[in-house]
């Protein structure tokens, strides 16, 4: 019986060499920098290239379709496994104590964008299915190492490979948690349009300004305001600060005051592990007189988003018994006096509810206070039978390598490409025991097990595709 272990550990140099060539890219989606030939934006694009050439270089054969997508393929046979991993990373932020796009390793961790979402993990099961072509083990299946680029946004590249290229009729996506994700919730924003304006209050919001994505817990909110009491103000902001678990400053310019709240940034599938900064600060200016659109998105921010996560505040919480609670994420949040405000809302919901229901409960709330509500794109629930082959070979492969005999398959909020198949499941590379950075500042992975997920990620592959 091979030591995948031992393999896995062999391959730990020339892993770690190819992994830090990849997060050292940028791949941030830039739809500024878009073009024809770069449609994502060039870094993506890059990574992409990158990963290709590389995998060419091994001797596997490569496909680029339109610079949003590609594959590396090995083995022949009536079926294909996918395997689906992205290159996109979402932006660095602030906050960070290292280079995000210099990775470094310290204390056996390796920290940089992308070391846990999803380069990581990606690389990590691309080694595996080397390993075994290189070892000649003779595939009974094609399989096809499918890479996307812009996992963070819209899905646009694996949207386009499965409109080119035939469905796969199984796979696994790295790019979640072990033991194995075999449920996802369902996803959809509604986007939120807030009237501009402050009308004749005596204290006028000139901007708010948080969040860099919809499926982030905003870290940092910057408000401006004008106020003729300025020194009531600031003193105020000195004990909201004191009391609350956010940090903070307040500063004088010729514009106003500019008011800024830090909490602590967080997957949007797991909002409440973070501190949204621009609900604290809207609960902090909640208590002047503002008019107006202002008014109306302060109200809406402190009054039914802070500290509210499951939507509690409309009266919508709902939990199903296999796929647990929905979950609300404010990740956008951005008002102008003179142009108004927007508010994207990301939901992640279990079956049984519906986008229309989502839409229909914030409407309720929403109207009150002038507030226009659109729904965005969704995903519906994505389940796969605990007794399906696929996910009894994985939880297998899992737990043979780590020993976690109590391991169950779960049910997460995330939304990975795994839900692209019929079949298809996440797996890997977050470990039970180790903390998810995912999406924050200072994002991480421990070495050891990004080595322990390529040994499992061996014996995984090997058992779907010799079986």
């Amino acid at each position: 019986m091979t030591d995948w272990m031992k393999a896995a550990e062999a391959q730990k140099e020339n892993y770690l060499n190819d992994l830090v060539a990849l997060m050292k890219i940028p791949s941030v989606r830039d739809d500024s920098a878009a073009t024809d030939e770069y449609p994502l934006g060039p870094r993506p694009a890059q990574a992409l290239k990158t990963f290709l050439e590389m995998a060419e270089q091994d001797g596997f054969k490569v496909k680029n379709i339109d610079n949003v997508v590609g594959y590396a393929e090995w083995g022949e046979g009536d079926e294909t496994l996918a395997i689906l991993a992205h290159l996109d990373v979402m932006p660095a932020g602030k906050g960070w104590e290292t280079d995000p796009f210099d990775p470094v390793i310290k204390d056996g961790n390796l920290y940089g964008r992308g070391a846990s979402d999803d380069k990581g993990p990606g690389m990590a099961a691309y080694y595996a299915l080397k390993y075994l072509k290189d070892q000649g083990v003779k595939f009974n299946k094609k399989v096809r190492f499918i890479v996307g680029t812009d996992e963070e946004s819209n899905w646009t590249g694996m949207h386009r490979y499965f409109e080119v290229e035939p469905a796969p009729t199984f796979g696994f996506s790295p790019d979640a948690e072990f033991p194995v994700i075999n449920g996802e919730k369902g996803q959809v924003s509604l986007l939120l349009d807030v009237p501009a304006g402050n009308g004749d209050a005596s204290t006028q919001l000139v901007s708010f300004e948080s969040g860099l994505r919809f499926n982030m817990v905003p870290r940092e909110a910057v408000a401006l305001i004008r106020t003729d009491n300025p020194q009531e103000v600031t003193n105020d902001f000195g004990h909201f600060i004191e009391e609350n678990p956010v940090e903070g400053n307040i500063e004088s310019t010729d514009k106003g005051l500019k008011i800024t709240v830090i909490g602590k940034a967080a997957h949007g599938m797991e909002p409440e592990k973070g501190i949204n900064a621009a609900t604290y600060l809207a609960k902090f200016l909640n208590q002047y007189d503002f008019g107006g659109g202002a008014k109306s998105f302060i109200e809406f921010l402190a009054d039914y988003l802070h500290l509210d996560t499951r939507m509690d505040g409309f009266n919508g919480a709902y939990t199903d018994p296999v796929m647990g609670e929905l979950t609300m994420n404010a990740g956008i949040l951005n008002f102008d006096a003179d142009k108004g405000g927007h508010i994207d809302m990301n939901f992640r919901f279990p079956k049984g509810m519906t986008p229309d229901k989502l839409e229909d409960t914030v409407k309720a709330i929403a109207d009150k206070l002038q507030i226009k509500v659109t729904q965005g794109p969704s995903q519906a629930p994505h389940y796969v039978d605990p007794d399906d082959p696929i996910v009894k070979t994985l939880m297998q492969a899992y737990i043979d390598q780590t020993g976690d005999t109590d391991a169950k398959p779960e049910v997460v909020g995330g939304g990975t490409y795994g839900r692209l198949m019929e079949r298809g499941v996440a797996f890997g590379a977050l470990m039970p025991h180790t903390p998810n950075t995912m999406h924050q500042a200072n994002e991480y992975q421990p070495v050891n097990d990004l080595i322990t997920s390529m040994a499992i990620y061996m014996e995984a592959i090997n058992n779907l595709v010799t079986d």
